[in-house]
């Protein structure tokens, strides 16, 4: 039930939003709207007001808005009133709002959600230092080493950890140079990234060096009194370098009994803490909690302003990669989600909280008005696309010319809809299970 309401109101309010858009500029431009809808099929309520039927239909899907004299086939008496009665320019801006309206959205809810205040992971700011290497992954087979930097992928340059996850993670399954700073001098290694995961992200099997830190100290057990004090950073064991929490736990299982020492970092200072690991079964329990190094980002209103700007950019280049991918054939169709992984994901974040909800809002918002501009027939981007050719030929295309343009682009945009729900029931295991042919 919590997904169900999670995704009816975050599609609901995506809708609402890129809806209004229209609504707002035609009613600026002096059209006639004759029904503002959220949802398509039978309406459930509707109430007219001012000429306008306001309403919500049973399939929270999509939206319109229906103008007078929106089309050729609508009955026109040339009134000022009607669209096709405004210069293209009127009508470009009534085609532009809704998109508009979404992209903008994102950036003002992305804001809200940092001046929320955000722990991130210290390490996705950092230079991509690799920490360590899985055993078998890709980058074990293309002889990746630990301390290598990763400075550029698939020939884009990567400064950071965030920026080279981003980078590997839109080319899964495909052969791509990497090259890394490896003791002062230039290597580039040829690795295929394997998907992962519901979105079959790509992933190479590294690590970052992001050492644990003791959060918690659970009372009784090896580690209360040993010298270990929350806030300690662990940067090795037995004199062996760590780099992700995962080493830590693993070397402290192995040794149920055995006295090891944790070197570990306080207020600037490298200190050699002994403890002996209790037996819980065939493993060592030391009796603390860990978390990776983090910041917390709490920024005010303008600052906030200006890094969800920053932030949507970034994704608006991600996006516009990924779809040229997937003209080009480079990005798989199999990364593409649809309403059912929607849902999945509004309903995890809706257990996170508001605020991982309105994060996940703000990207489906981005999401949304970017794919709104593509210039597809049907879109709002392909509409905008036949006033530019319009414009171009200095004169009006037929209605047959246009129903053609619009029919090719019901079917490009129900092909889309076909492979993106199908990826949707492939993440659902026992969906999966029933695909007799995968």
């Amino acid at each position: 039930m919590t997904t169900l309401i999670a995704f009816i109101f975050v599609i609901g309010v995506l809708i609402f939003v890129h809806e209004l858009g229209h609504y707002l500029a035609a009613r600026r431009v002096g059209v006639r709207v004759l029904t503002f809808s959220l949802g398509f099929g039978p309406r459930l309520f509707s109430i007219t007001r001012g000429g306008t039927e306001y309403c919500i239909a049973a399939i929270p899907l999509g939206g319109y808005v229906k103008m007078a004299g929106e089309t050729g086939d609508d009955e026109r008496t040339g009134q000022p009133d009607e669209f096709l009665s405004k210069s293209k320019w009127e009508r470009f801006q009534i085609l532009i709002m809704g998109p508009a309206m979404n992209i903008a959205l994102a950036v003002v809810v992305g804001a809200a959600v940092l001046m929320n205040g955000v722990e991130v992971a210290a390490y996705l700011d950092r230079p991509a230092d690799i920490g360590s290497i899985e055993p078998g992954s890709p980058a074990d087979r293309a002889q990746f080493a630990i301390g290598d930097r990763i400075v550029s992928v698939a020939g884009r340059a990567v400064s950071t950890w965030e920026e080279a996850d981003l980078e590997i993670a839109s080319n899964a399954n495909r052969e791509i140079s990497i090259e890394v700073l490896r003791e002062g001098r230039k290597v580039t290694l040829d690795v295929r990234p394997d998907a992962e995961g519901r979105f079959e992200a790509g992933q190479i099997g590294v690590l970052p060096r992001a050492y644990p830190i003791i959060r918690a100290i659970h009372p009784g057990d090896p580690a209360d009194g040993s010298g270990l004090r929350v806030g300690d950073m662990v940067l090795a064991v037995d004199n062996q370098p760590i780099s992700v929490g995962t080493q830590l736990s693993d070397a402290i299982s192995r040794s149920p009994g055995r006295q090891i020492t944790l070197t570990v970092q306080r207020d600037n200072q490298r200190l050699d803490v002994p403890v002996t690991p209790k037996r819980q079964g065939d493993s060592g329990w030391l009796g603390i909690s860990m978390s990776l190094e983090s910041h917390t980002i709490d920024p005010g209103p303008f600052q906030a302003l200006r890094m969800s700007l920053d932030r949507s950019w970034e994704l608006t280049t991600l996006i516009l990669r990924t779809l040229w991918g997937l003209i080009t054939g480079q990005t798989s169709p199999k990364q593409l989600m649809g309403p059912v992984g929607i849902a999945q994901l509004s309903g995890e974040s809706a257990e996170q909280g508001w605020v991982s909800l309105l994060g996940l809002m703000a990207t489906l918002s981005l999401n949304l008005g970017l794919l709104n501009l593509m210039p597809i027939p049907v879109l709002d981007g392909g509409h905008i696309l036949i006033l530019a050719l319009e414009g171009a030929a200095r004169r009006n295309f037929s209605t047959r010319v246009k129903e053609r343009m619009l029919l090719a682009g019901f079917v490009l945009l129900l092909m889309l809809m076909v492979t993106v729900i199908y990826n949707d029931l492939t993440r659902i295991s026992w969906v999966e299970n029933l695909m007799f042919w995968r």
